[in-house]
């Protein structure tokens, strides 16, 4: 398994400034079926997108992940408390929370040793959320570029823990009582700006770099603004999957 830090320990900014965010309605969903409201827990929260939509419906959060980069960067709330800790060992007492979700995060946590974490921190009948989105589906005239470049430039880059979030992590095992959720989404319309911005928070965009195979980065930067419609914005969208258990 790949060290987590060594993908996100740097570019907290980036992360906050071009990640998309969840749908609002996402938080509602989770705390509909967790057994209170008191306490959510957000592992591997990064800068805290889906952090600050949990505290909307939910009493505190508790936003933990490793690094401390993007911790420095999380956008502040009254109602959450960042710690840098781990999914494996999370800061939180026996039986405190209704909601342990991990946005974007499950496919690098130690599942066996998380799974035992859940089985703590949870009050009885406590919800737990692997929450991902997947690959971004691009709006023509770049759909065909955008896919080249995901897939087959920089696919080589991608560490392997990326398979799970394409496939919606089907293959991640949640070992509790499966809890039925809807099909959600996430849409944005960007700027070209926005778009290249968003694909330098990429790991495998990192790692090229990395690898002196920036060139690459570059040429597809080219091209996306020589067929970007001039002053306009285009859509974009993920789609959005919540695998949910409840222990019991």
């Amino acid at each position: 398994m790949s060290d987590p830090k060594a993908h996100f320990q740097a570019g907290g900014a980036g992360y906050a400034a071009f990640r998309p965010s969840y749908p609002p309605e996402i938080a509602e969903v989770l705390a509909e079926r967790a057994p209170a409201r008191r306490l959510a827990v957000d592992v591997g929260c990064g800068t805290g997108q889906l952090s600050v939509l949990l505290a909307e419906s939910f009493e505190r959060v508790l936003a933990c992940d490793v690094s401390a980069s993007q911790l420095a960067a999380a956008t502040p709330h009254p109602r959450i408390d960042y710690a840098e800790a781990p999914a494996e060992a999370l800061p939180a007492s026996e039986g405190s929370a209704d909601l342990i979700a991990a946005g974007q995060a499950a496919h690098w946590f130690d599942h066996p040793r998380f799974h035992a974490e859940c089985r703590r921190v949870l009050a009885p009948g406590g919800l737990v959320a692997l929450v991902s989105y997947g690959v971004t589906i691009a709006p023509e005239p770049i759909r065909a570029l955008f896919d080249t470049f995901h897939s087959r430039t920089i696919g080589p880059f991608w560490p392997p823990e990326r398979v799970h979030v394409e496939t919606g992590y089907a293959d991640i095992p949640l070992p509790f009582e499966p809890v039925a959720a809807p099909a959600l989404k996430i849409e944005r319309s960007w700027d070209v700006a926005a778009l290249l911005g968003y694909v330098e928070t990429w790991s495998a965009v990192k790692a090229a770099r990395k690898a002196g195979q920036g060139g690459a980065v570059e040429a597809f930067a080219e091209e996306v603004q020589s067929l970007w419609p001039a002053g306009g914005a285009l859509p974009f969208a993920w789609p959005v999957t919540l695998k949910l258990g409840r222990v019991g």
